[in-house]
């Protein structure tokens, strides 16, 4: 007997999860995951991290919205963040820390004298920079079993291993179809991150051009240790992060290639890139590449976040494009998204955030 719900999730990441917490103690919900478990790609290969510059000005609402949450809940953990940059940098940085003084972010700009102080080994290249306090490190892990949890609680129903194979009209409403299982809901919710343009077109919805682009990762045991309070510490230039965890360094070349999607692995060459940036910003010895790992950002073209519904498919809500942000700005977004979709006021975290920004009619309008 199939199942009715009164909203359909597909796709049980962070994105799916935090909506189904929110949506489940007004509707009956369907969460409806394509692998062993929930959090298998991106969630799962996250770099973890809570900072108000990262995803640039169209995400800071967002992410802004979303602190107190993440703070009050135990999900953060105090770290920091950096941009570095050359002399030549000098322009660049001071345009990134005016940016965001002028949202409001906490940020100045610093000598090499702090830098130094705050990356032992920094090489002599590197003079200028942008420190911001307020960068946390978040628990993605709890922070998305607890989104799991509270929609189980409130009566979710999750569906693993259901890898949704046609989403049809029945009438008002949709009947999902996957092996071994089927469920219908009036509502259906497009939070398959980078499936979601084919999840899209097995609706008869529009693709709006969601690319998946793919962000390795490198866990190293350097010598020295990386001090266990070093910032996150970006290159101005985008191409380049690395922050300490557990006695390790995590490092990203910052890589965006795009690809499709599926179980992403590292490129050698992008392992490569990453250790000669980090070989070019300080002066540790790479003792040992201990794992590589690689997940898919996915994207809207104009890289913000794609929350509403579609306007020319009626029942169908896209919660998709968040890229490398969806974590940190998880709470607000789920927040907003459940509100458009159940037609309810917003709150004090959403009541600043203007939805037009990210609703999926702004394709539709702009051509």
């Amino acid at each position: 007997m199939t199942e009715q719900f009164d909203i359909a999730i597909i796709g049980a990441g962070m994105a799916g999860a935090s909506l189904a917490a929110e949506c489940a103690p007004h509707a009956r919900v369907l969460l409806v995951e394509g692998e062993d478990t929930p959090g298998y790609h991106t969630t799962g290969r996250s770099a973890a991290f809570w900072e108000e510059a990262y995803g640039g000005p169209g995400v800071f609402p967002l992410t802004a919205a979303s602190g107190r949450f993440l703070r009050d809940g135990g999900y953060l953990a105090p770290r920091g963040a950096l941009n570095i940059g050359c002399a030549d940098d000098r322009a660049k940085v001071e345009s990134f820390v005016e940016s965001f003084v002028a949202l409001g972010v906490d940020m100045r700009l610093i000598g090499r004298g702090e830098l130094a102080a705050m990356i032992p080994g920094l090489r002599g290249d590197w003079c200028v920079g942008s420190h911001a306090p307020d960068c946390a490190d978040i628990d993605v892990g709890a922070l998305h079993a607890h989104y799991l949890a509270t929609s189980k609680r409130a009566g979710t129903v999750l569906r693993v291993r259901a890898r949704i194979e046609q989403i049809e009209r029945e009438g008002a409403g949709w009947r999902l179809a996957w092996n071994g299982g089927e469920g219908r809901a009036p509502l259906v919710v497009n939070a398959a991150g980078a499936w979601a343009d084919s999840v899209a077109v097995m609706a008869g919805a529009a693709p709006l051009r969601i690319t998946p682009l793919r962000r390795t990762m490198v866990q190293l045991r350097t010598d020295p240790l990386p001090p266990a309070d070093l910032p996150l510490t970006f290159g101005i230039n985008e191409d380049f992060y690395f922050k300490p965890q557990s006695g390790r360094l995590l490092l990203s070349p910052h890589d965006e290639a795009p690809d499709v999607a599926h179980d992403v692995a590292p490129e050698e060459l992008d392992v490569a890139i990453a250790i000669d940036k980090l070989e070019q910003a300080v002066d540790w010895k790479i003792a040992a590449v201990e794992r590589r790992w690689a997940g898919l950002r996915s994207f809207a073209p104009d890289r913000l976040p794609v929350y509403g519904f579609d306007p020319a498919c009626a029942g169908f809500f896209w919660f998709a494009g968040q890229g490398g942000f969806g974590i940190q700005t998880a709470p607000a977004a789920a927040r907003l998204a459940a509100q458009l979709l159940l037609g309810h006021q917003r709150d004090a975290m959403t009541a600043a955030l203007d939805a037009t920004w990210y609703s999926p009619a702004r394709f539709m309008q702009s051509g």
